[in-house]
């Protein structure tokens, strides 16, 4: 049966066990596909500030609760890296077209990665574990209903293209060191992208192939000092992943200097979802022996 497993591997992540195909270079390397990719891009970025013009109830710091929230559960379940950035996606397009209470937006939330799991993992997150991970505040009538909900509201429309597509196809184009620690920055950029999904303004207001560009550039500031000279200088970076994605260079140097402000915030802050359903304290449980997230039910019960 080897012949039949069509060069497949390991999943991307360090802990992943799953069996994926391996890149296929000419895909990769075709222009075709990438300029497929850019010109639909801007179609999955939610069309507006849904806050001020169709949400009545939820205010942003519930949705960075609700998404934090999210992160720690991809995180737990060893989720692959496109699975965050692609639910983050979900809802926010969700908000943008349907109004929702905010007792909904953890239910909302649960279904988002039920659906971006079932799109980008092997073996996708069972409805029963979101349930758990929600401490039982929802029920699976409730998921499964809201999972048909957001595919007619979206049109079915769910495979968004996000930052994380467009890093292989940056990584094939741009002139490298022979001796750049590829891997290294392949998941220091998913952690960039990820960090930046949780703030709505940044991930709304950039394009996924401009937040991949500069997620590239700000990854590579950690191999600086081990590859000294051989290392591309900052306009060096920008100026490659510009000529390969058409982003303007101003904007790819400012969207750089916003990541970094986003790392350092978030760096400042405690990103473990506390409070439970009566407003007490609790977050996600790192134990192998109890996976289960002690979240809030209801987004006012939170104490800051």
């Amino acid at each position: 049966m080897e012949e039949l497993l069509c060069n497949e591997a390991c999943g991307g992540s360090p802990t992943s066990t799953s069996q994926q195909s391996t890149l296929d270079p000419i895909l990769l390397k075709d222009e075709r596909v990438l300029e497929r990719l850019l010109t639909l891009e801007d179609h999955y970025i939610p069309r507006c500030d849904y806050f001020k013009i169709v949400q009545q109830e939820i205010k942003p710091f519930m949705r960075r609760l609700v998404v934090t929230w999210m992160f720690e559960v991809c995180e737990e379940s060893m989720c692959e890296d496109d699975v965050f950035p692609l639910s983050v996606n979900i809802l926010d397009r969700f908000l943008s077209v349907a109004v929702t209470r905010k007792t909904q937006l953890q239910l909302l939330g649960t279904a988002c990665l039920f659906l971006s799991s079932k799109l980008k993992e092997t073996h996708a997150l069972s409805a029963e574990k979101l349930v758990t991970y929600t401490d039982n505040s929802i029920t699976m009538d409730e998921l499964l209903n809201w999972e048909i909900l957001i595919l007619n509201k979206l049109r079915w429309d769910i495979s968004a293209i996000v930052p994380n597509d467009f890093l292989e196809y940056l990584f094939v184009r741009m002139r490298m060191p022979d001796n750049v620690d590829l891997a290294f920055i392949r998941k220091s950029a998913q952690t960039y992208i990820s960090l930046c999904y949780i703030d709505f303004l940044f991930s709304s207001l950039n394009a996924p192939s401009m937040i991949a560009g500069a997620a590239v550039c700000a990854s590579f500031e950690g191999l600086r000092p081990q590859l000294g000279p051989q290392c591309p200088s900052r306009m060096q970076l920008i100026e490659m992943i510009s000529e390969i994605t058409g982003v303007d260079e101003d904007c790819l140097v400012q969207c750089r200097q916003r990541m970094e402000e986003v790392l350092t915030s978030s760096l400042g802050q405690n990103h473990n979802v506390s409070g439970t359903a009566d407003g007490g304290g609790g977050k996600l449980s790192k134990s192998p022996a109890s996976s289960v997230a002690c979240t809030p039910t209801d987004i006012q019960d939170v104490v800051f």
